[in-house]
């Protein structure tokens, strides 16, 4: 048990330490002056990080796996979703307190729904546990561990990105990001429209390929 679940964690980590959407938005709110949209975005990425791992234990990548439309489905609604986000961001230039989707600081519910959305707009993250859980976890997996796999990623997620929207909220950081603003915009805005694009790309091949 302790085996598959050391197996889990390391390799979620390997995957969270990567820098994707979730993390350039809880860095960019943080650094941009906002650790409690930043926080509350922590919140609705993990919230996000629970349900995909208990679906997945539930078996939704075979759905994904079995119905690619509603799997392309997904990930053409996040695609386009992060593309908004970007043009959201590059748009906001050099304003003060910008951030991913408001040029305003976000109130607590909509960074959270910010937070939310990043997250559940990609469904590789389903593909991802399913297929982590499948490899690492022993055939006919209890509840118990099947549930402690589930709580452990879950908090390594939540660890990661309270981690992230605390360093990013440094004053030290603050500054580095006041005066170099508008390029970290740009930038973040850049990076997040890429990844919005790497989401929709493989669903044009695809259906290209038909």
């Amino acid at each position: 048990m302790w085996s598959a679940l050391i197996s889990v964690a390391l390799l979620h980590w390997l995957v969270l330490v990567t820098p994707g959407a979730n993390f350039l938005l809880v860095g960019q709110l943080a650094a941009s002056g906002q650790r409690r949209a930043a926080l509350l975005a922590c919140l609705g990425i993990t919230c996000v990080t629970f349900t995909w791992a208990l679906l997945a234990v539930l078996g939704v990548g075979a759905v994904f796996a079995l119905h690619p439309l509603l799997r392309q489905g997904a990930q053409v609604a996040g695609g386009l979703y992060l593309l908004w986000v970007a043009w959201r961001l590059l748009r906001s230039g050099g304003a003060a307190a910008a951030a991913p989707g408001a040029a305003a600081p976000l109130r607590s519910a909509q960074a959270f729904r910010l937070g939310f959305l990043t997250n559940i707009l990609n469904p590789k993250t389903a593909l991802f546990f399913s297929s982590a859980f499948a490899a690492l976890l022993p055939p006919g997996a209890g509840w118990g561990l099947s549930a402690a796999a589930v709580l452990l990623v879950y908090l390594n997620a939540l660890v990661w990105h309270l981690f992230l929207a605390l360093a990013f909220g440094n004053p030290r950081v603050l500054r580095f990001y006041a005066a170099r603003r508008q390029g970290l915009n740009r930038l973040c805005g850049s990076l997040v429209g890429v990844f919005g694009l790497r989401l929709l790309a493989p669903v044009l091949l695809e259906l290209r390929a038909r």
